[in-house]
């Protein structure tokens, strides 16, 4: 498996204003320094403290994104450095951020995460409670957040028609919600398509693609 030729295969795939976020959760640090020295910049996590330990010994220049579930006593391994939390589905969650982030004296992106699968298993916010959030004083008073866009994981089905309605849903609700503008809301970033169906969801408005298996190769549950 040559990382570097996948890694470049893909971006030379990618419209400029799509960010490729390399998703390199289980993988070994030389894995993730071959598509470094690729040119790549954005690395996706889905444990905190996998990517903390990675953060500490790998260049300084590097975006790390938080791509999982967050629990929120986790929140502080990675309040220091983190560029970017996708999965924000709670105002609990959202307070968290801010205390931690305020420690460190930064304000801490954040994606609210829309559910838009029909799957139990999948988290994330109904787009009626995102949108209280986003209008709310709760949001207004929390100094150390942004909310940069919204996030979504469609269903992991065969049925493209389906993820098509689930990516188009999510495009739908970032139009509506990006008029909503404060000091800390400011909605740009679109995050959905993974792997398998990236193409589809640039097609439908994402500009922000979470890629692993076809960067790395499957990933390692050892």
């Amino acid at each position: 498996m040559d990382i570097k030729e996948n890694l470049l295969n893909i971006k030379s795939q990618l419209p400029e204003h799509v960010t490729l976020i390399a998703v390199s959760k289980t993988k070994p640090i030389n894995d993730l320094m071959e598509a470094y020295n690729a040119g790549q910049r954005v690395f996706g996590e889905n444990k905190i403290q996998e990517m903390a330990d990675k953060w500490e010994k790998m260049p300084k220049d590097i975006q790390w994104h938080m791509i999982g579930h967050v629990q929120r006593n986790k929140v502080k391994y990675m309040a220091e450095f983190v560029d970017l939390i996708h999965g924000v589905d709670s105002v609990k969650l959202l307070k968290e951020i801010n205390k931690q982030a305020r420690k460190h004296n930064r304000a801490i992106n954040c994606l609210l995460q829309i559910k838009i699968a029909e799957e139990d298993n999948k988290f994330g916010l109904t787009h009626t409670d995102a949108k209280s959030i986003l209008v709310s004083k709760e949001l207004s008073e929390l100094e150390n957040i942004k909310i940069v866009g919204l996030m979504g994981m469609a269903t992991f089905t065969d049925d493209m028609a389906q993820v098509k309605n689930e990516f188009k849903f999510l495009k739908s609700k970032f139009d509506e919600f990006k008029i909503i503008k404060s000091d800390n809301c400011d909605l740009k970033a679109i995050s959905m398509g993974m792997s398998g169906d990236y193409h589809l969801a640039i097609d439908c408005g994402s500009n922000m693609v979470r890629i692993g298996s076809s960067i790395f190769g499957a990933r390692n549950y050892d």
